[in-house]
């Protein structure tokens, strides 16, 4: 059976998303899920290490990848089953830059919701998002009842950011790798139920 191609995006793709990248390749292995896990950042220079601090919480967890940073492209779209983006901004700037990718952008925390009531209104949110996003692309009007929707929308749905560590220190960048791990589980618990 073909593994499963999963993407995280995050901004630089030095923090965040090769944390995400590495924690998850370590604990889908653990598990037995097979995986192909990559990461991209919207604002990414290639090629540029891991933050210091991002590389030694990895350490302490027993990995050892030495990934540098990838900028997201069309090709990397593509290759992804699953695009899982770290904030709504990341997982904006994907539906605005590749909106054939709609179906499989989703922020981490998003995607590992279970209450049903949220994931309705993020449903209706993403297909409104999408509306107006064409709508404005081929030069149409949007509705003024599509845009007070959609702040209705996002008043009540939670905040799925994971938070940013970039420029912080240690602690922070550990506060921000267990708040990941702690979605993470729930990412494979959710996979591993799909198998099913």
């Amino acid at each position: 059976m073909k593994a499963k191609h999963i993407l995280f995006v995050c901004t630089g793709n030095t923090c965040r998303s090769p944390m995400a990248e590495g924690l998850l390749r370590q604990m889908a292995k653990q598990r037995g899920i097979a995986l192909d896990v990559r990461s991209a950042g919207v604002a990414a220079t290639p090629g540029m290490p891991m933050s210091r601090h991002a590389e030694a919480v990895l350490r302490d967890h027993q990995i050892q990848d030495r990934m540098t940073s990838s900028a997201l492209d069309l090709g990397l779209i593509e290759w992804a089953d699953l695009i899982l983006t770290l904030t709504g901004s990341h997982k904006s700037h994907v539906l605005r830059t590749f909106p054939e990718a709609y179906d499989r952008t989703h922020t981490l925390k998003e995607y590992v919701e279970d209450d049903p009531n949220v994931l309705g209104d993020l449903e209706e949110l993403d297909s409104l998002s999408a509306s107006v996003e064409l709508s404005r692309a081929l030069g149409e009007t949007v509705e003024t009842s599509q845009r007070q929707r959609m702040i209705e929308l996002r008043q009540r749905i939670p905040m799925f950011d994971i938070s940013d560590p970039f420029g912080g220190s240690r602690d922070e960048y550990e506060a921000t790798a267990a708040e990941i791990r702690t979605a993470l589980d729930r990412l494979l618990d959710k996979l591993e139920r799909e198998k099913r």
